[in-house]
């Protein structure tokens, strides 16, 4: 018995469990009873009892020094101290969203951390130099109409091992900022519009779109009315609102048939930006027009003509030809011709394209001598549009014929004659100013030589003057005409009568002395 031994833990505090720790009495075994934690406490002092079974106990103790080892068992803690979670597009390169703290409870390299965001995101981590602390800042411009609002995840990853790390999700919204101008749906944009549309009607619209929000993509529509020169904005209306477009008048497309203006469209945003856009507008034609007869015209305006014809023309005599205008195009200006009435259809035929009537055959004796034809024209609009003429078509006999032939004859022969007694006018007029042209250029290039001239007659080797002269040139040749006295300069040639003038001619080396022979 006195050589078992008991062992037994002895706290510093007596009465309390001192440690996690647990002795077996009979191995002395010391074996923990629950987990350590080295940020609790880093080192434990056990002291250990040993004592004999003896009937006086005898016993001994020693003291047992426990310390913990760090284990990477805590992840990294973000504390955001301060947020600003709504930034504005046009936000600098560098501003501060976000600043935050970072602890590991752990120890050494367990606690050390490191924090990062996504690379994609337009974001960046600023770390302090103690790298306890991190700033969010923006490392781009942002842009509302890409994302307007972004979910920033902030990882936060210790260097043990293993690694841990924590994470936190910081949401940040982009503010709008007018950098947007509107835009038009088309550009440019082109309608047709058919004439006589009602005055104050609607005709057609035009869209634009902002991409930016509120009022700043808030837009209204107007007219350019600055552009300088004629305008059709002065009878065109829009509604600021919607770009609905009207016209205060009908369009006439014999009178206007395509015109062009602008549209500008500006958004409420501060400042305001704006674009404009062409519109191109198109007048489409509509039967409107009826024809108009241009012969047969009678004296008082109304489409009646009368013809006489010999009663012994053939089948396929020219009678006449209706003549008609229509100012609507393509089939609404189509004109074709129809006999709406006539006497005798045996008699006339008419050609429904070019208004031709044409005898179908040979006068008889029993045919009347007048005959009345109502021709219709009409164009082929979808609701086709007329006009009628009459013709009175008269038989004569031949000799009559001629008789109304001689007198068309005589009327045509003096409007020929008018003609040319115009023309004659007209002739001798520009011939004459032809005429005084040739005089007044004479004149001038006689003027030009007249310095020429006197340059030579400075010298004054004789007496007298140069009473008269005419000068004129050919080639490299100068004349000079002068009257019967010598003339100052002049230089006599020996041999000669006595009446040579010489004058040289200094322009160059091809230039001629002339000599002129004067009567005296």
């Amino acid at each position: 018995m006195n050589s078992l031994i008991e062992y037994s833990l002895r706290s510093k505090l007596r009465k309390l469990s001192s440690e996690p720790f647990d002795l077996n009495s009979s191995t002395g075994t010391l074996t923990l009873k629950e987990g350590l934690d080295y940020e609790e406490k880093q080192v434990y002092e056990i002291k250990v009892l040993a004592a004999d079974k003896g009937a006086v106990s005898l016993s001994t103790h020693c003291n047992v020094v426990v310390r913990v080892e760090d284990v990477n068992d805590n992840k990294p803690e973000i504390d955001i101290t301060s947020l600003s979670s709504r930034i504005s597009e046009d936000a600098p390169p560098g501003t501060v969203v976000a600043l935050m703290d970072v602890t590991d409870l752990d120890s050494g390299v367990n606690g050390q951390v490191v924090c990062s965001v996504p690379g994609h995101l337009p974001f960046d981590l600023n770390p302090s130099p103690d790298g306890q602390s991190y700033s969010l800042v923006t490392k781009d411009y942002l842009d509302k109409e890409t994302m307007h609002i972004y979910n920033i995840t902030i990882m936060a990853k210790d260097l043990g091992s293993p690694a841990m790390s924590s994470t936190k999700v910081i949401q940040v919204d982009v503010l709008d900022v007018n950098d947007n101008r509107p835009l038009f749906t088309e550009s440019p944009y082109t309608f047709y519009v058919p004439e006589n549309n009602k005055a104050g009607i609607s005709i057609f619209s035009v869209s634009a779109g902002d991409a930016d929000e509120g009022e700043n993509a808030a837009v209204t529509y107007s007219l350019n009315r600055k552009i300088p020169g004629p305008t059709v904005t002065s009878f065109l209306n829009i509604n600021e609102a919607d770009g609905t477009i009207s016209a205060l008048k009908g369009f006439d497309f014999e009178t206007l048939k395509t015109f062009q203006f602008q549209v500008v469209a500006t958004d409420s945003g501060t400042p305001s930006l704006s674009s404009n856009v062409t519109v191109n507008v198109f007048i489409l034609d509509q039967n409107d027009n009826a024809p108009v007869i241009l012969y047969p015209v009678s004296s008082n305006g109304s489409a009646e003509g009368v013809e006489e014809i010999p009663r012994n023309v053939n089948a396929g005599h020219l009678v006449t030809k209706v003549r008609a205008y229509d100012a609507d195009i393509g089939y609404n200006g189509w004109l074709l011709f129809s006999l709406q009435d006539v006497t005798d259809h045996s008699l006339f035929g008419l050609d429904r394209y070019t208004g031709q009537i044409r005898t179908l055959r040979s006068f008889t004796e029993t045919d009347e001598a007048e005959h009345k034809l109502v021709i219709l024209v009409k164009d082929n609009g979808n609701v086709s549009l007329s006009a009628t003429a009459t013709v009175l078509v008269k038989v004569v006999e031949p000799k009559e014929a001629f008789a109304a032939s001689d007198v068309k004859s005589a009327t045509k022969d003096e409007e020929e004659n008018n003609v040319t007694f115009y023309l004659m006018i007209t002739l001798g007029s520009v011939s004459t100013l032809f005429l005084i042209s040739i005089i007044v250029l004479i004149a001038m290039q006689c003027s030009k030589t007249t310095d020429y001239t006197s340059k030579y007659l400075q010298e004054t080797n004789y007496d007298g003057t140069l009473c008269h002269s005419i000068q004129y040139r050919s080639g490299d040749k100068r004349y000079m005409l002068v009257g019967p006295r010598m003339s100052i300069g002049s230089t006599i040639v020996p041999g000669s009568h006595a009446n040579t003038l010489v004058l040289p001619d200094r322009r160059g080396a091809s230039g001629e002395e002339v000599f002129l022979y004067i009567g005296m």
